[in-house]
């Protein structure tokens, strides 16, 4: 690789898809974002893909550099040794070979990722991971997932689904989750799910933004709401480290934008809740919402070693 290449890479969302050309060295030469359109159809938001990236690869030639590899993060249930975006919800993917889609396209090696691990290997490498073996990379937003990144290498599991803490168990008999449990972390701490409970209880429409912003100015019943997703999160957390005994745990998605609010008292719940582990450092996410995008081109240039 020299400094005359670059990699085109893409992260596709239920809304919206980011995409850059990256160089090698992980520098973002020129980026853009576009609305995924998912309401037109699973067909008609590959078509966007492949013509975003294309686009992103003349532009790249016509500023002098060459592509050389291209990366695409996805959510759902992503095969990435066979480069399928198997399942998802958000965008309507059914089996689609968009690894071989791309790499025809381009004319150059492609890669396909799960859009929460690509954001790991982005934090472990690059973000607020960097220096760490061990990074367990959480994304908290609308859901709640999780990437156990080792050396640089996010971990996928047998069938893809590895990381889904969003789905443990933390009130048996709980609240409804989407999976058609009852009690999960996902169901009591994402931010959908803070906004949905502050609703509940005040009748008053509001984000898990706007409940961290009322609790830290000191209403009563926002800061209910806020130590209940906290409280859950620190169980959550701590069945996680038992599994993957993390060196840094990294917190990112919507509702890290809270910062210290969310983390100050997560550690402290979580430090308290630590019996035989070695707590782990819990660090906010340092790459925002670029680390899918940087997360994709890694991937890319990961098919050129």
């Amino acid at each position: 690789m020299t400094t005359m290449d670059a990699v085109i890479a893409l992260d596709v969302g239920g809304t919206g898809m980011k995409c850059a050309v990256v160089k090698p060295d992980g520098t973002v030469h020129h980026a853009e974002r576009h609305p995924t359109g998912a309401s037109r159809g699973p067909d008609a938001v590959v078509e966007t893909i492949l013509d975003v990236a294309a686009s992103l690869a003349d532009r790249a030639r016509a500023d002098g550099l060459t592509p050389i590899a291209a990366g695409c993060a996805v959510p759902g249930v992503v095969d990435e040794a066979g480069g399928t975006a198997v399942w998802s919800a958000n965008v309507g993917f059914r089996d689609v070979p968009l690894r071989k889609l791309l790499s025809e396209r381009l004319g150059v090696p492609a890669a396909l990722g799960h859009d929460v691990r690509v954001g790991g290997i982005a934090e472990a490498r690059l973000g607020a991971g960097r220096g760490h073996r061990h990074v367990l990379f959480v994304a908290i937003g609308t859901g709640i997932a999780a990437a156990h990144v080792v050396d640089g290498a996010a971990f996928a599991g047998a069938h893809g689904a590895a990381g889904e803490v969003g789905h443990i168990v933390v009130r048996p008999g709980g609240p409804p989750c989407g999976c058609g449990n009852r009690g999960c972390l996902e169901s009591i701490a994402s931010a959908s799910a803070i906004g949905r409970r502050y609703t509940e209880l005040s009748g008053i429409t509001a984000s898990a933004a706007d409940v961290a912003a009322r609790s830290a100015a000191g209403e009563e019943l926002a800061n209910e709401v806020w130590l209940e997703a906290v409280i859950a999160l620190s169980d959550g957390l701590l069945t996680a480290q038992a599994l993957y005994d993390a060196d840094v745990i990294v917190v990112g998605g919507g509702l890290s934008e809270a910062g210290e609010a969310l983390l100050g008292p997560l550690r402290t719940a979580l430090e308290a809740r630590v019996t035989f582990h070695r707590p782990p450092d819990l660090v906010r996410a340092g790459l925002g919402d670029e680390a899918g995008c940087l997360g994709a081109a890694l991937l890319a240039l990961d098919t050129l070693e």
